[in-house]
């Protein structure tokens, strides 16, 4: 779980130029995710259920028109609102029940179009892993990815990080403090410029991370229909 945020920054940076949907369990996470990668120089956005209606549909607007082709959300996302087929799912944090997890993975691959979605699977996860494998009636194919080159991302991902925790902290005592309802800006997934850019000449290569170890696990599933990858595990076809 140490080095989660390290294995979405390489899947992401292994995506480049595809539409990206993150799924992350609490709007502060999805709020923290969303300043890391753009201050990695990532064209994120965040889509909860703690922002505005102005700015949720400001951040949609974005994300289907490709302004910005990484949306992090709540399961406010998973389900009702109008959002194109997308490239890659991304589970960060897996749902606690299989059907949201289905509405997830349900956002790419659609009229026939190829898609992936990748869950990330920690050591704390394997409880709900299994549960979810016993709903979808097969195992997840698991995919192992090169770790020397997800630790190279280390150093610049705890920068950001630690950025993103100040900031966000920092917007949650401003629109405490001032006793009138959110703070605008940032937290209600306003746009930011990054501050440092992942490097370009990374070498490129299949998904890893075993299970147990530094980055848990990933699961996959690829082709057409949908792709399943897991971020501590196995994947499967739909």
């Amino acid at each position: 779980a140490k080095y989660k945020d390290c294995y979405l920054t390489y899947l992401i940076n292994e995506h480049a130029g595809q539409s990206i949907l993150v799924f992350g369990a609490t709007c502060n996470n999805v709020q923290r995710l969303a300043l890391m990668l753009r201050n990695l120089g990532f064209p994120a956005i965040c889509l909860h259920g703690q922002m505005s209606q102005p700015k949720r549909l400001g951040a949609l607007t974005k994300f289907k028109a490709g302004g910005r082709d990484i949306l992090i959300c709540t399961d406010v996302a998973s389900r009702g609102l109008d959002i194109p087929s997308v490239d890659v799912v991304i589970n960060f944090d897996l749902p606690g029940h299989g059907k949201d997890y289905i509405h997830r993975v349900g956002r790419t691959a659609r009229a026939g179009r190829s898609g992936k979605a990748i869950a990330m699977v920690t050591q704390y996860d394997v409880e709900v892993y299994q549960r979810l494998e016993h709903l979808l009636g097969q195992r997840l194919s698991e995919c192992k990815l090169a770790e020397e080159e997800v630790l190279m991302l280390l150093e610049r991902v705890n920068e950001a990080q630690r950025l993103a925790t100040r900031e966000v902290k920092e917007q949650l005592a401003s629109r405490d403090g001032n006793g009138r309802g959110r703070k605008k800006g940032k937290y209600e997934g306003g746009d930011g410029d990054g501050e440092a850019a992942i490097k370009q000449d990374m070498k490129r290569g299949f998904y890893a991370g075993g299970s147990g170890g530094r980055g848990g696990g990933f699961h996959n599933q690829r082709g057409s229909g949908k792709s399943h990858k897991k971020g501590g595990g196995r994947g499967h076809r739909r």
